[in-house]
């Protein structure tokens, strides 16, 4: 989905502090924030990435989690741009049809994983299907390297198959967690599943330490790690961790997504739907889509209005990173 946030986020790499007790890691609870994505059919979501707490967790650099919510009349977003990031798009309820400047042609379907790089320059459309009564889903964003954020456009879909242990039902989209591995190529370590979670159910899950794991809850009374994350939330641990505890304290399933990665340790600015590295690549990337420039390419068989986005005016100030505060680990050593 666009980001057409009326203040649009800017961010740098964050700190990233290890678990100063692996077998009982500190949680960083995340609230989201409420942000209409604009029009007039605008849809609220709620957003836990980027915050002023935490920008990024390994190179998961957005989070927007939506509904469940009623259409009442067709989600439609007009193609919009994208540069150096990948989008992943994770359903829980609804259908989206999905068409792009590469000519993809897919539509996004619950526990369905379609991953889009933008790289050098890529733009899409997204509108929900005479099939979809409901949307409900994450809308997520990672972060390219300096040595692949002008990678070639690409576009990727994937059916996880259904990994049950320990009373849950795992689905690995990217990367590897419980003995499975998504096939779908990263650029830098990533992890994205989604764990269903039994009523009552508590399962240990090891995972990398040289990762950071952010757990997004969606419905549930989930623990993490023996703090509680309330639906909506996102709770963070950091690295050095090489076992997750989690639990289902309700009597209903819980359903969550684990994200994780390695530190991104590059300093990185995002506006819009943009993500660069200074402010006058960002004010290139505006100029060129606002120009139809080739660097986008165009969409065809999209038929609504208007026929494409037009870009947020620039902010009058320049546009800056913005850090994550320090950890306690670099203040002791200060």
């Amino acid at each position: 989905m666009s980001n057409t946030e009326a203040a649009p986020a800017e961010l740098a790499c964050g700190d990233h502090p290890t678990a100063a007790d692996p077998e009982h890691p500190a949680v960083e609870i995340l609230t989201p924030r409420e942000v209409p994505l604009g029009g007039p059919r605008a849809m609220r979501v709620r957003r836990t990435l980027p915050q002023r707490s935490r920008s990024l967790i390994g190179a998961w650099c957005f989070a927007d989690h939506y509904g469940p919510t009623e259409v009442t009349g067709a989600m439609d977003v007009a193609p919009h741009p994208h540069t150096g990031l990948q989008t992943v798009s994770w359903l829980f309820a609804g259908e989206i049809e999905h068409r792009d400047s590469l000519g993809t042609h897919e539509l996004v379907r619950p526990g369905e994983l379609n991953l889009m790089t933008g790289g050098h320059g890529i733009c899409h459309s997204e509108v929900s299907t005479p099939a979809a009564k409901t949307l409900h889903g994450v809308q997520l964003w990672v972060a390219l390297p300096e040595r692949h954020r002008n990678t070639a456009r690409a576009f990727d879909h994937y059916v996880p198959s259904v990994n049950r242990i320990e009373g849950a039902e795992i689905r690995v989209f990217l990367g590897s967690l419980a003995g499975r591995t998504s096939p779908i190529p990263t650029y830098t370590p990533l992890l994205g599943a989604e764990i269903v979670l039994g009523p009552d159910a508590h399962m240990s899950l090891g995972v990398d330490p040289s990762f950071e794991h952010g757990v997004l809850v969606d419905t549930g009374d989930v623990v993490v790690a023996g703090s509680r994350v309330r639906a909506a939330e996102l709770g963070y641990v950091g690295t050095g961790v090489r076992s997750l505890t989690l639990s289902n304290r309700g009597t209903e399933p819980a359903r969550f997504l684990l994200l994780g990665g390695t530190p991104f340790d590059e300093e990185i600015l995002m506006w819009w739907n943009f993500v660069g590295r200074t402010h006058e690549e960002i004010a290139a990337f505006r100029e060129a889509w606002e120009a139809e420039s080739d660097q986008f390419g165009s969409v065809t068989g999209y038929t609504g209005t208007p026929r494409r986005l037009p870009a947020p005016q620039l902010p009058a100030v320049r546009i800056k990173p913005r850090r994550n505060p320090a950890s306690p680990q670099e203040i002791r050593d200060s």
